[in-house]
């Protein structure tokens, strides 16, 4: 359903070391940087699917209270790591892995980036 998904930053060079250090860890890597973004996918993906970007308007980046991006990952160990990665990059802890709620196999960690973009992990395999 979605091509592509976007977050602000205001110093996309720390963006670009956080993110470089937590998204490996469930699949993806930088693909792509040009003036003002970094781009992100998995490594048979034809196009990247996840931007760092400063904000075309000139105007400090804000996160969107409500927003969250989910990620998908391999399995619970990459949830794991990739939470700890976060924490060890400057992110912030939104929920330690686990199981959720939403349905009996839904393990994920929710992280909190250096500009406050929420971000979750998700296996949803059994174990």
């Amino acid at each position: 359903m979605l091509l592509y998904t976007t977050v602000g930053t205001n110093d996309l060079e720390r963006a670009g070391r956080f993110y470089d250090a937590i998204l490996p860890l469930i699949g993806y890597g930088r693909q792509k940087e040009a003036q003002g973004e970094i781009g992100y996918g998995a490594d048979d993906d034809v196009r990247c699917r996840f931007w760092v970007v400063e904000p075309f308007n000139r105007e400090p980046a804000t996160y969107g209270n409500g927003a969250t991006i989910a990620f998908e990952a391999p399995d619970r160990a990459s949830v794991d790591a990739f939470h700890a990665a976060a924490l060890a990059a400057g992110g912030t802890d939104e929920g330690a892995p686990g199981l959720r709620p939403f349905h009996a196999s839904f393990y994920a960690a929710f992280v909190r980036d250096p500009d406050g973009n929420k971000l979750v992990a998700v296996c949803e395999k059994p174990a």
